[in-house]
C-alpha cells in the first residue's frame, strides 16, 4: 500500500504554527530568567545558609529531579484547582517550568561553588572583601563561568520541555500542532513541521545563550584563549 502525504492543509495552517512558536518562545522568555534566579539563590542556601535549609533545599531538588515533567505540571495546574486555589493555565505551565528548571539548575551551579578552591576565598578576605563582594566576585560569577555551558544546555532542555504544557490549555508550538491534526486528520504531516522549528530555536538560543556567557564572563574567555595559546606554542 502506497503512502500518500498532503501537505496543502498544513501548509495552509502556517499561521498556527506561527503562533503556536511565539507562545513557546513567550514561556521561555519567562521562565528561564525566573529559574536561573531561584537557582542561584537555591544554590547559596544550599551551602551557606543554616539548617536545615540546605536539607530542605536538598529535597526540593532532589523531587524535582527525580519526578516526571508531566507530573508536577499536574500537581500544580489540577492539584491546586482542586483544593480551591484555581490558576491560569499559563501561570501553571510558568510555575512548573520555573521550579523544574530551578531544581536542575541549582544542582549545576552547586558544582560550579564547589570548584573554586579555598584559597581564593583567602585571597579574597585577604583583599578586605565584604562578604557580599567575596560571594559575587569570588564566587558565584567565578562558579557560574564554569558551568554556563551546562547551564545553557538546561536552559534550551526547558525551552523543548514546553511541548508538555500542551496537556493544560496552553498555547505553545505543540498545542498548535495538535489542532492542526485534529483540523485536517493529517497527523505524520502535521507533526513534521514543529521538528525543524524546536531544531531551530534551539540552535538559536545555543548561539544566543553562548554570546552571552561570553559578555558576562569576558576574563573567563581570556583564559581559555591564552590556556589554548600556551598549549599550540
Amino acid at each position: 500500500m502506497k503512502a500518500e502525504f498532503h501537505f496543502q492543509s498544513i501548509f495552509a495552517s502556517w499561521q498556527l504554527y506561527a503562533e503556536g512558536a511565539l507562545g513557546t518562545l513567550g514561556l521561555v522568555v519567562c521562565v528561564i530568567p525566573l529559574g536561573f534566579a531561584l537557582a542561584v539563590a537555591l544554590a547559596l542556601a544550599r551551602k551557606i545558609a543554616p539548617q536545615p535549609i540546605p536539607r530542605l533545599v536538598t529535597l526540593y531538588v532532589e523531587f524535582l529531579r527525580n519526578t516526571p515533567f508531566i507530573v508536577q505540571l499536574f500537581y500544580i495546574y489540577f492539584g491546586l484547582g482542586s483544593m480551591g486555589f484555581p490558576i491560569p493555565p499559563v501561570m501553571g505551565a510558568l510555575l512548573a517550568l520555573m521550579l523544574n528548571l530551578s531544581a536542575y539548575s541549582t544542582e549545576i551551579i552547586r558544582a560550579g561553588i564547589d570548584s573554586i578552591h579555598r584559597s581564593q576565598l583567602e585571597a579574597g578576605l585577604s583583599l578586605a572583601m565584604t562578604r557580599a563582594q567575596l560571594y559575587r566576585h569570588v564566587v558565584i560569577m567565578p562558579a557560574l563561568a564554569r558551568v554556563w555551558p551546562a547551564l545553557s544546555s538546561q536552559f534550551v532542555l526547558t525551552m523543548l520541555a514546553t511541548s508538555v504544557c500542551s496537556f493544560i490549555p496552553v498555547t505553545d508550538l505543540m498545542a498548535a500542532t495538535k489542532f492542526v491534526e485534529s483540523n485536517t486528520s493529517r497527523g505524520f504531516e502535521a507533526y513534521l513541521i514543529p521538528a525543524p522549528i524546536y531544531l531551530t530555536m534551539a540552535l538559536l538560543m545555543k548561539w544566543g545563550l553562548a554570546m552571552l556567557g561570553r559578555a558576562l564572563f569576558p576574563a573567563q574567555q581570556d583564559a581559555k584563549a591564552n590556556a589554548v595559546s600556551k598549549g599550540l606554542g
